[in-house]
């Protein structure tokens, strides 16, 4: 889709939030650094989504306390054992955590009726793969085996990311296939990293202007992988995976404006060639990072739509 195509609010949208983002990879080469402007950043006013309940804790992980948030839905019988679903933020490893994904946890968890376990998984550089892996499967496990103690239903438990986030639930799913454990009941992939070699149609058409940019990846796998690392690895690059069979269903959001678009749509259609029975959905309009944006970017609107009946559905 050429820029000026775009709606006028959507491309203001775009504009405001590169320009209040930090320029990593160009202007920005310290994580530490790309963490202060973040958080210098304005604020939403909006008060934030009421659910009905939102505690944080650390649970165990595999270099000591792990912390998360956990959001029971607004309406949610106090009674009742809801389905689970574990949460892992995006942000290229690097970047962002509980907070910053706040409204997207309580957004999902209302319209889902599910418990979200929100994971502050460690960040790159100062933890290289495999580390934020390992968190992600830890807390997999701990929801699995305290499910109850949350008010949830060890039988339905799902796993869920955006962005490396949904590259940490892919592998997460890998993960507990090799490792002999129960495959999560879905994975629900949104704009996830899945193929380190960058060399997809969508990397070029997307590679500058809608906000995430080829030049911001090329930083977040240095900052991942670093200068040792494997990036082929199946954990860290779940798209090359030789072998998808036997991980659980799926449904990956893929946004047209968006340099990871046809990774997104090509792991989709390797788990239904392994016999997984697995969806996606391409929204033509929607750059990557908008999935909470469905006021301002209708595409991102139905994209949440889709995402959340999928995950209703594996969960009922």
């Amino acid at each position: 889709m050429p820029q000026d195509a775009l709606a006028p609010e959507v491309r203001q949208l775009i504009d405001l939030m590169t320009a209040t983002f930090p320029q990593v990879g160009t202007q920005v080469a310290d994580a530490a650094e790309a963490r202060r402007i973040l958080a210098a950043a304005p604020k939403s006013p909006a008060p934030p989504i009421p659910v009905a309940d939102v505690q944080d804790r650390t649970i165990p992980g595999p270099a000591g306390e792990l912390p998360v948030r956990i959001y029971r839905p607004a309406g949610a019988e106090a009674s009742a054992a809801l389905p689970v679903v574990v949460f892992l933020h995006g942000g290229g490893w690097a970047l962002c955590g509980l907070d910053s994904h706040d409204g997207t946890c309580r957004a999902f968890a209302n319209a889902t009726g599910a418990v979200f376990v929100s994971v502050d998984y460690r960040l790159a550089p100062e933890t290289r793969f495999p580390g934020a892996a390992e968190d992600a499967y830890a807390a997999y496990l701990w929801a699995r085996e305290h499910a109850a103690a949350i008010g949830g239903d060890p039988a339905r438990i799902a796993i869920a990311g955006d962005s490396a986030g949904g590259n940490l639930a892919a592998a997460v799913c890998l993960m507990a296939r090799d490792r002999g454990t129960a495959q999560p009941t879905f994975q629900l992939l949104i704009y996830p990293v899945l193929d380190h070699r960058r060399g997809t149609d969508s990397y070029r058409d997307n590679a500058e202007g809608y906000f995430l940019t080829a030049t911001h990846m090329s930083w977040y796998w240095e900052q991942y992988i670093g200068p040792d690392g494997d990036p082929a690895h199946p954990y860290a690059s779940p798209g090359t995976a030789p072998d998808l069979a036997g991980l659980a269903p799926a449904f990956v959001v893929a946004a047209a404006l968006d340099p990871l678009r046809d990774e997104g749509a090509a792991y989709a259609v390797r788990l239904a060639e392994a016999g997984v029975p697995a969806a996606y959905g391409v929204y033509d309009g929607m750059f990557h990072g908008a999935i909470g944006m469905g006021a301002l970017v209708p595409a991102a609107a139905t994209a949440f739509a889709e995402a959340t009946e999928a995950l209703r559905k594996a969960l009922a």
